[in-house]
């Protein structure tokens, strides 16, 4: 029996609010200032009791640290009911050492290219398009996965650069922005998918 969670669940429960659901996982980012200060946070982490069970991802850069939990079930990556304690240990860890969660920071990019003829570019893409997009162009689609209370933003960052909205009707678990060349990209959260 697993103690697999939700999304929702992740997202409902007590003392998470430095860290948010994305297609990868549950993330957060605490911004350090230093790599010295990262590596102070690094180190707290790797004391937590359960930190070797679990085995998050910890990405230390010199500004700050991200830290993803996600467990591969059958193929589906979620998150645990464990990750949820470990969720409040990093960040009472994170407070300890004087540092402040970033929400907005964190994101995941999931690459998703499209292929008409799939089965010459399989070892390689994935995607099978059923016809090529208009104007002919646009065969690479991206999946940029952020906090649901940052998709706005992006949106509408996305479109003053010049893209334009091709579908909103799977949101708020993502809206399809295209560029001029109608290469796509969804903006895409962890809303809607329980």
């Amino acid at each position: 029996m697993t103690d697999q969670i939700s999304p929702k669940q992740f997202r409902e429960s007590e003392g998470v609010d430095d860290w948010r659901v994305l297609g990868d996982g549950a993330n957060a980012y605490f911004r350090t200032g230093s790599l010295a200060a990262g590596a102070r946070l690094v180190q707290a982490i790797s004391a937590l009791p359960s930190v070797d069970d679990i085995q998050p991802d910890v990405d230390v850069r010199h500004d700050g640290v991200t830290v993803r939990m996600v467990a591969f079930i059958e193929g589906y990556g979620g998150m645990l009911r464990s990750h949820v304690e470990l969720a409040r240990q990093i960040s009472a860890a994170a407070r300890k050492l004087g540092l402040a969660a970033d929400p907005s920071a964190v994101q995941s990019l999931l690459v998703i290219p499209g292929a008409t003829a799939r089965a010459e570019v399989m070892p390689f893409w994935f995607e099978q398009m059923r016809e090529p997009r208009p104007g002919g162009g646009g065969a690479i689609h991206i999946a940029v996965w952020v906090p649901y209370e940052q998709a706005e933003a992006r949106i509408a960052a996305a479109l003053a650069a010049g893209g334009r909205l091709v579908r909103d009707e799977f949101a708020p678990s993502w809206w399809t922005l295209a560029d001029a060349a109608g290469n796509e990209a969804d903006i895409a959260t962890t809303k809607g998918r329980d």
